[in-house]
Order: structure tokens, then sequence, then C-alpha cells
């Protein structure tokens, strides 16, 4: 590995996202902020999930970002984490959350499977929770906001899992459906390779659902939580639109056809949004 560089971005940018990253909504001196962080994470994903790069050459790649974010290494070697080094030094937000995401992104370079849904809400700890927690931290919020917050990107994980489920095993052979679901629907990993799911891969999913909208009215706690206006209408938009997609994946078939979100889930969220204004 070369020092000069270790980064490797995919060309993705906060547009190619399921939910809003940073959006207009956010205080406008706080937006590069958050794209900061972004585009640390963004940076890092795309390490782990790089096809060509062999899980040790991924984790040292991790490790030299982990050291330039903490200032142990050149700027040159990851732009990004130099970017976000320098705005959490202007923001005094605790760099614990970034180190906490390149957890994750560890183990996503070394672990393919996952055995039960403790095991996979574990790796969510590590590769969704710390990204709304350092927003909240960004704006000032008390940790009290942690715990919806925490759910809420659990959710968002999770369903994105679903969404890619057969891309993930195609390109990467990573599975996050647990494999103890799995066994008890009688279903494999191998079936997400077939154009359609199986009536017991069906099953899988709808169990996942089940977990999901178990976390949902915690989630939907956030944006009466958050003191920040503008927050507190990003967090009710991205509720609103995670049980809309929620709903999309409980009627649609991940491996037949992309499921997403359209222009008018985001207006109708953005207006069930509203009623959270002052």
């Amino acid at each position: 590995m070369s020092v000069a560089g270790v980064e490797a971005w995919s060309g993705k940018d906060r547009g190619d996202e399921n939910f809003p990253v940073g959006s207009f909504l956010i205080r406008p001196d706080l937006r590069h902020h958050v794209h900061a962080f972004y585009a640390f994470a963004r940076n890092a994903d795309d390490i782990a999930d790089h096809p060509r790069l062999p899980p040790e050459e991924k984790l040292a790649r991790l490790d030299a970002m982990e050291e330039v974010l903490l200032g142990r290494l050149g700027d040159g070697a990851a732009p990004s984490a130099a970017r976000l080094r320098a705005s959490l030094a202007a923001t005094g937000v605790t760099p614990r959350h970034a180190c906490d995401l390149l957890h994750a992104f560890r183990q996503d370079a070394t672990k393919r499977r996952y055995a039960s849904w403790e095991e996979l809400y574990d790796y969510c700890a590590f590769s969704a929770m710390p990204v709304g927690r350092h927003v909240l931290d960004l704006h000032g919020e008390e940790e009290a906001t942690y715990p919806p917050s925490d759910a809420l990107c659990v959710i968002l994980q999770v369903l994105n899992h679903l969404q890619d489920c057969a891309k993930d095993l195609a390109a990467l052979d990573r599975c996050y459906l647990p494999a103890d679901l799995l066994g008890a629907e009688g279903a494999a990993v191998s079936d997400l390779a077939a154009p359609r799911a199986s009536p017991a891969l069906r099953r899988v999913f709808d169990a996942l659902l089940v977990e999901v909208a178990l976390l949902m009215p915690l989630a939907a706690r956030l944006p009466g939580t958050v003191r920040a206006r503008r927050l507190r209408l990003e967090t009710a938009v991205i509720v609103g639109l995670a049980r809309r997609l929620s709903a999309r994946l409980a009627a649609g078939d991940p491996l037949a056809e992309r499921v997403a979100l359209g222009k008018f889930d985001i207006a109708a969220a953005a207006f069930g949004a509203l009623r959270f204004l002052p």
C-alpha cells in the first residue's frame, strides 16, 4: 500500500443515498461539516467494498484513514480524513463516532455472514448509530436524543441491507440476513441469487421488517426530542421516508426489482414533517 493515497472513491455521492444527507434543511453553517463526515464515511465504505482489494489491504487502508483522522499520519494519505479532522477541530465534536464507523468497515472487510439479529444489531451499533450521533453532537443536542436516533439509524441500515441483499451477495459474497432466520424459514444464502424471492426468503424479509416495525415507535420520537428547528424537520422527513421504504419492501421483491423511493415519497414525507414546525 502506498501512503501517498489510500482512499478508493467509487464515484457515489450524497445524491445516490436513500435519505437526505446534509440537505438544505440542515443549518447552512453546519452543512459542510455534515458533508465532511459523509465524505469520510463514503471513502471508508468504498475501501471496505472494493471488489479487487484483499482484506489485509482494506484493513491497512482503513487503519491509515484513522491515523490521518487522529493526526498521526500525513494528510495526503487520506484527504477526506484530513478534512474531517479539521471539521472536528472547528466544531469540538469527538472523533469517536468516525472511529466507530471505521470499526464497522473493518468488519465489512473480513466478515461476510451474520448469525443472528443480535449480531446484526451489534454491527449496526458501529455502522449506523455513529452517523446519527455525530449529527446530533454537531448540533449541540443532548445525549438523551441518542436512543431514538440509534433506533432510526438501525432501521435505515436494515432497510438498505434488504434493498441490496442480492447485489451484496453477487458483488461481495456478503450477506447480512441472519443465518438463524434463514434456517428457521428453510431458506439459504444461495436463494439470493434467484431472479425472485422464494416463499421462504420472503418470510425472512418479513421477519426483518417486523424488527424494523418494533424499532419504529422509538425512532419516531426523535423529531420531538430535537431542539434545533431545521434538524427537527430533517429527522421528521427521514422517519417518514423510512416508513414509506419499509412499506415498499413489504410489498415488493428486492430480488426481482430495485425497491426504492421516488419523488412522491419525498414530497409526502416532507409534507408530513410540517407538523414539527414550532
